[in-house]
């Protein structure tokens, strides 16, 4: 959601991040998780944190 908020594809994460299209693709599927340095650079790029990242349903609680 994130990504698409951003209105970014996920080619263009990737090439931001330094990883495949299809990498960023398993990240949204829970197949796979970013490794530490590249968390932070989602987080960069997103302005969020990594709770908003990794909870998400966390974060939508407390919206409401």
């Amino acid at each position: 959601a994130m990504r698409k908020n951003a209105n970014l594809t996920q080619k263009e994460v990737a090439e931001r991040v330094g990883v495949t299209a299809a990498t960023i693709g398993k990240w949204e599927n829970n197949e796979t998780a970013p490794k530490t340095t590249q968390l932070m650079q989602l987080c960069k790029l997103y302005s969020c944190s990594v709770d908003d990242i990794f909870l998400p349903e966390e974060l939508a609680k407390s919206e409401q």
